[in-house]
């Protein structure tokens, strides 16, 4: 299973983490959608910052 993440919400101003977690998925300007694989790791870093994230499910 994939995952579509968009970033929706500018991590100026956010704590480091969160702003390192952002690039970490390879997210750089707002709307910017990557599809990532599902697992673990991934699921943990949307969690983090899901307040600056729309995820969607791809079959």
């Amino acid at each position: 299973m994939k995952l579509s993440i968009r970033l929706i919400k500018s991590p100026i101003g956010r704590k480091p983490n969160h702003r390192a977690t952002v690039e970490a998925l390879g997210l750089r300007k707002i709307n910017q959608v990557v599809e990532k694989e599902s697992n673990p790791m991934i699921l943990g870093m949307v969690n983090t910052i899901s307040y600056l994230l729309e995820v969607q499910e791809i079959k």
